[in-house]
């Protein structure tokens, strides 16, 4: 029988945040791509929480920006309120985040889609990867069917995608962005839907074809909140959360100027007793306590049934009542995400102060789906075992948009360096959140969805949100997805951030009245002899901006420069310590193994590490340390290994 069959380049399976963002970078590359998705509508779409953004979150989102990627752009084009977190804190953990139209987030990621050479959209179901098996002595040999493999120790080479209708479309490299997709399953009380978030179609045949290929797979479990009709809601008994002032742009491409304007308020209420109570009594009705959810749910985003169960003691849970857009009335209420049945989330909404009259759009529902165990990946987001397929997002087993929006880029620009015969890209820990990100899913054992928080990263004092693109553009631009215009930019930045730091250390002010005058007003300790500038930016009380009118010779820069000479001057000790833990860090990096390596004829090496490696086949000793179960006595038989036989070559044979 006669079937369509098309030739790409890459083929990206899944349009969410992981799949724009590989579809993209590989198009951008100018290679020829064509990105699946069961609906067109749900190209970019927000199915969750209407945000980009957070506390770590933020930080992938610059970094993202600073490589060529963008979702930084697109949340600047259609964002409706803009906060920086954490801004009492230090500058490690400021993060941005901004409120989404959601409508017109999807909208605009469509339409940049849309209007992007070499890439195809097709609006399919992805229900086969079709690879040829290798053999490490014979070369390739013939195509099989999924069905008819078998699923151990085999390794196989990528040739393209088949669909639900028999088309083929081969392609030199496939990239597996499925998202929530798989084998989805919707669920609140006793009503369980076979369908994708927000009612789409879900996606029941790839994970078939995957495990007919040996890889396994997991069942994870993600949910979200109630959508609420505006006009139902008393905003005086909850507390405005308005938008910042000034308002600083995710993308280091965008004009700040251009993102000052009105924003709309969210609003901030809690749960009480009543709500607890009407919980409690109804645990026996959740699916998630009853067994019908057999999904693992992710520990740092727990239903609200969760909230109460594990912390008793507590009397009250924040909810965050936020707008779903500016031509809609939906309002998401954040932090109250459920599977209880529908008459039992009528009531204990009704008991939260502002919402006693709520009405519900949407109810609040569960999500099971299937996703793989990343450790079969390696750095480069490339399965081990099949060359040429690449996996990213909530797929690889983590949550959340920004996590997703990383990995499909990563995924995709290591899919393009195959195809077009260059190294990959692997960001290490002491370069960006997306390393710590990528590292964590591919080294450690994630039994759960897995989130980005700030205290994942040894370096965070390094990797701030607010220079990344001092961090990351040359990288990008070495990849071809930084313009020479914005590389030349950053360049410049850095040139003038190094020349006002090395200004104010040679700058000194002596103890004149004035002085004097100033660091009385300002509670700072006055001096007994002259100092530098930068002496006095160091001082908890002071900073850049504040010593102004003492620093006549101060020349006129911008706010993003000035940032960084006052975050540098000031933590200028803490970030040369962490420097040096950088060094001692890539000092194991540098260390490579051979994949192929038997770890069981080091004696010395305990038996469950020697089996932990030769499952995971790290790269690096680096990476090897990290692997649970390997402890700090392994790693140093390793080293002693390394060094008695590794010779000059710093790798294994």
């Amino acid at each position: 029988m006669a079937v369509l069959e098309e030739y790409y380049d890459v083929v990206v399976v899944g349009a969410g945040h992981a799949g724009c963002e590989a579809a993209l970078a590989c198009a951008r590359l100018g290679l020829e791509t064509i990105m699946f998705t069961v609906s067109v509508d749900s190209i970019a779409l927000m199915p969750c929480n209407p945000n980009i953004g957070g506390s770590s979150k933020g930080h992938l989102v610059r970094e993202l920006d600073a490589l060529g990627g963008e979702m930084g752009k697109n949340i600047d084009k259609t964002f409706i309120q803009s906060r920086m977190l954490n801004e009492s804190k230090g500058p490690a953990v400021h993060s941005l985040r901004a409120q989404a139209d959601k409508q017109d987030y999807s909208r605009q990621m469509r339409k940049t889609l849309e209007n992007t050479d070499h890439l195809t959209i097709r609006q399919a179901e992805v229900s086969e990867i079709v690879t040829e098996e290798l053999c490490s002595d014979c070369g390739y040999l013939q195509d099989e069917s999924s069905e008819t493999r078998s699923q151990k120790n085999k390794k196989y080479r990528i040739n393209g995608v088949k669909t639900v209708s028999g088309a083929i479309y081969h392609a030199k490299a496939v990239v597996l962005a499925t998202g929530t997709y798989l084998k989805a399953r919707c669920i609140f009380g006793d009503v369980s839907n076979y369908t994708g978030p927000n009612g789409l179609q879900a996606a029941n045949h790839l994970t078939d074809s995957l495990k007919a290929h040996g890889i396994e797979m997991f069942r994870f479990k993600t949910g979200t909140p109630a959508r609420v009709d505006r006009r139902s809601l008393d905003f005086s008994k909850m507390e405005e959360q308005p938008g910042d002032e000034y308002i600083q742009p995710f993308s280091f491409s965008t004009d700040p100027d251009s993102v000052q304007k009105k924003q709309v308020s969210c609003w901030l209420t809690y749960t009480n007793e009543k709500t607890h109570e009407i919980i409690r009594k109804n645990l026996n009705r959740s699916p998630l306590f009853s067994g019908e959810i057999e999904g693992t749910g992710p520990r740092y985003c727990p239903s609200i049934e969760d909230k109460v169960v594990k912390f008793p003691d507590k009397e009250r849970h924040q909810i965050f009542v936020e707008p779903e857009g500016l031509y809609t009335n939906e309002m998401y209420l954040s932090g109250m995400s459920s599977s209880l049945p529908e008459d039992v989330q009528h009531a204990m909404y009704k008991t939260v102060p502002g919402l006693e009259h709520v009405k519900i759009v949407r109810n609040a529902y569960a999500i099971e789906y299937d996703c793989i165990n990343s450790l079969q990946l390696k750095p480069s987001l490339e399965f081990k075992s099949i060359e040429g397929l690449f996996s990213g997002g909530q797929f690889n087993g983590s949550s959340g948009y920004e996590e997703a929006a990383v990995q499909g880029f990563m995924a995709g620009v290591n899919a393009a360096m195959k195809i077009l015969g260059r190294e990959p890209y692997v960001l290490d820990r002491s370069q960006a959140y997306i390393g710590v990100l990528i590292d964590d899913l591919v080294t450690k054992e994630n039994r759960e969805p897995y989130r980005m928080m700030t205290s994942r990263a040894e370096y965070r004092l390094l990797l701030r949100q607010d220079n990344a693109d001092l961090r990351l553009r040359a990288i990008g631009h070495e990849i071809g997805l930084v313009s020479d215009e914005e590389y030349v930019k950053t360049c410049e930045k850095e040139r003038l951030i190094e020349e006002e730091i090395q200004r104010l250390k040679k700058t000194n002010i002596g103890v004149s009245p004035q002085v004097q005058e100033f660091l009385k007003r300002h509670e700072s300790t006055p001096l007994k002899s002259g100092a530098a500038l930068a002496e006095l930016i160091r001082r908890p009380e002071l900073d850049y901006i504040m010593l102004t009118e003492l620093d006549k010779e101060r020349p006129n820069l911008a706010k993003d420069v000035i940032e960084q000479v006052n975050i540098n001057i000031k933590y200028e000790g803490y970030i040369h310590r962490q420097k040096q833990q950088v060094e001692q860090f890539k000092k194991l990096e540098k260390k490579k193994l051979d994949v192929d390596f038997d770890y069981r004829q080091i004696k010395g090496l305990r038996l469950e590490a020697a089996q932990k490696l030769n499952l995971y086949k790290p790269v690096s000793i680096g990476q090897a340390s990290r692997i649970s179960g390997v402890s700090p006595a392994d790693t140093s038989v390793l080293l002693v290994y390394f060094e008695k036989y590794g010779g000059n070559s710093e790798r294994f044979a």
